[in-house]
């Protein structure tokens, strides 16, 4: 039954001549065959659209067909009531749903076969870079073309990827978001097992048991050229004296629960950092068995790296693997506590706490003598019983994630040969710095006094030697060797430490599982890094590309910078 509204429109229809079908077929012709108004919930919904694999000539009719319904209820809007059609038609509300059934449901023809499947070339694929489009520079709907392995955005027959199926012949094109491969210009969808190994190349996936198993597996991977490779220790690309960056990758991915962590993404979804997700991403990759080649490059990570540091840290720029060491684990933390706790993956393996007393000198004492008003009562605070009154004492309870380590002094003079003496000295001497009694001077950010005490033991121990000194002309290195365990470093023997919990062992032995050297002079030179395979016990030495086992007594014959110790249990 038609409404009022609907009967006054029938009825000034009739007097110009015309009824109201031809007055329907008018509109219709006036504005091609459009369906009702569709109502968009959300008004970014444009740009949605990139996401949602629509392509751009649907998009663009949609919102003609929309703008042209909103003109023609404006139109037709009387005493503030829109005209409304009868409730019986069902074969426009038909056409509607099949024009517009929903951007993301989109009927897309499913094949099993595919002719050209044959064309894929895996050797040329590379999904480390960022997943930019190579003509628009868009991030949005890119896809891999698995013919040249170029990147592309959108399948739209206005779209780059579209254009280059039909310039180039290449057909199949994967989507670097969703995993779902199309064949171009025809627009179906390819539903074959065969690609499964591009998809998890891409995306590399670890169920709970496999990351368990990781450290007991023993055998070696084979990439697309024929070279050999043990996942988790493949080389990493130097991209431009980069090599920084690697070695504490290399370092970190050395940490079981650190990395068990991060190669399952629902651990850390909830996050919004890039830098986390990067970082979780090229964990992947490194202990995937299943990669076309036997290196990682880290170029999406250096560019969330650049970002997330403001270019502190860059490509094309030498840093300090301890720096960045620092500011890593610090950024890290930051982007993954939870607002209710302040604890992370990153806390949980490496913080541990320092006991800090700090003397200050008096000013009072200190300034009497100077002026010499009572020369010899300042004397005499100054001397055996006294000399306590001339330093203010403050204790305090410090957290930290890495121990800094002071070198002696090299010596000043050559010797016989006339060669530099290279000193050497062992590691627990440099780690009496925290026994709580050896005295550290500091004048930064005043002159002090300092006494350090370890009072909680992290499960993982960095440790850095301070090689480098700045004066106001340039950089020196201190050459000194330190002498250290690879196995069996026990702290208790050397420097005090709490005593447990009841029902609590106290465990204070130490393994090193990576050890970052320096070679060179400083602020040039090269970093490399030597880490423990835990599934056989082998040593390798990592430097960007190469990887070559190496023996265990070779390991404590070079510069080392920077230590990684893991507690036992």
């Amino acid at each position: 039954m038609a409404s009022k509204r609907e009967r006054e429109v029938d009825h000034r229809v009739n007097d110009k001549g015309l009824d109201n079908e031809s007055k329907r077929q008018k509109l219709d012709e006036d504005s091609s065959p459009s369906p009702p108004p569709v109502s968009i919930a959300n008004p970014l919904s444009g740009l949605a659209n990139n996401y949602a694999d629509i392509d751009e000539e649907e998009e663009y009719v949609r919102r003609e067909r929309d703008s042209v319904n909103e003109s023609r209820n404006d139109g037709s809007q009387h005493n503030g009531h829109r005209y409304r059609e009868a409730d019986d038609s069902d074969e426009e509300d038909d056409s509607h749903e099949q024009l517009f059934s929903g951007r993301n449901s989109r009927h897309v023809e499913v094949r099993k076969d595919c002719p050209y499947l044959d064309t894929v070339n895996r050797q040329v694929l590379d999904f480390d870079f960022e997943k930019f489009c190579s003509v628009s520079l868009s991030n949005l709907n890119v896809y891999a073309c698995l013919v040249c392995g170029k990147y592309y955005q959108g399948r739209g027959k206005k779209s780059h990827a579209y254009t280059h199926s039909l310039e180039a012949g290449h057909h199949v094109y994967i989507n670097l978001r969703t995993e779902k491969v199309y064949c171009l210009p025809d627009g179906y969808e390819i539903n074959d097992p065969s690609l499964d190994d591009i998809r998890h190349v891409l995306n590399p996936r670890f169920t709970g048991k496999e990351v368990e198993q990781l450290d007991k597996n023993k055998q070696w991977s084979r990439a697309l050229d024929g070279s050999s490779y043990l996942p988790g220790m493949v080389g990493l690309n130097n991209i431009k004296e980069t090599d920084f960056v690697n070695v504490t990758i290399q370092s970190l991915m050395r940490v079981t629960p650190l990395r068990n962590f991060f190669l399952i993404p629902e651990n850390y979804q909830h996050c919004k950092s890039p830098l986390v997700h990067r970082f979780g991403e090229l964990t992947r990759k490194i202990w995937h068995a299943r990669n076309f080649k036997g290196q990682v490059s880290p170029h999406e990570f250096l560019q969330a790296v650049m970002k997330a540091s403001k270019k502190r840290f860059r490509i094309g720029a030498q840093s300090d693997p301890v720096e960045f060491m620092s500011w890593l684990l610090n950024t890290l933390h930051a982007d993954l506590k939870t607002s209710k706790k302040n604890t992370s993956i990153i806390y949980e393996c490496f913080q541990g706490e320092l006991e800090v007393v700090k003397e200050i000198p008096n000013k009072g004492i200190i300034d009497r003598k100077e002026n010499n008003e009572d020369q010899n009562n300042a004397e005499k605070l100054l001397d055996g019983v006294n000399e306590r009154y001339a330093f203010v004492k403050e204790t305090s309870k410090m957290p930290f994630l890495m121990l800094g380590l002071d070198l002696p002094p090299p010596p000043l003079f050559k010797d016989v040969m006339e060669k530099n003496i290279i000193p050497q000295v062992p590691l627990f001497n440099i780690l009496k710095k925290f026994d709580g009694e050896t005295i550290t001077e500091v004048v930064r950010p005043h002159i002090a006094r300092m006494k350090y005490r370890v009072t909680r033991l992290p499960k993982y121990m960095i440790l850095h030697m301070r090689r480098f000194t700045k004066n106001n002309f340039f950089v020196e290195k201190n050459p000194t060797l330190v002498n250290f365990p690879v196995k069996n470093l026990e702290l208790k023997d050397y420097i005090p430490l709490p005593t447990p919990k009841e029902n609590e062992k106290l465990r204070s032995k130490y393994d090193l599982i990576a050890n970052v050297v320096h070679d060179g002079k400083p602020g040039e030179g090269l970093y490399r890094v030597f880490v423990q395979r835990k599934s056989e016990e082998l040593w390798y030495e990592m430097q960007d590309l190469h990887v070559s086992e190496t023996l265990p007594h070779l390991v404590a014959l070079s510069e080392t910078y920077m230590q990684i110790y893991e507690q036992q249990g």
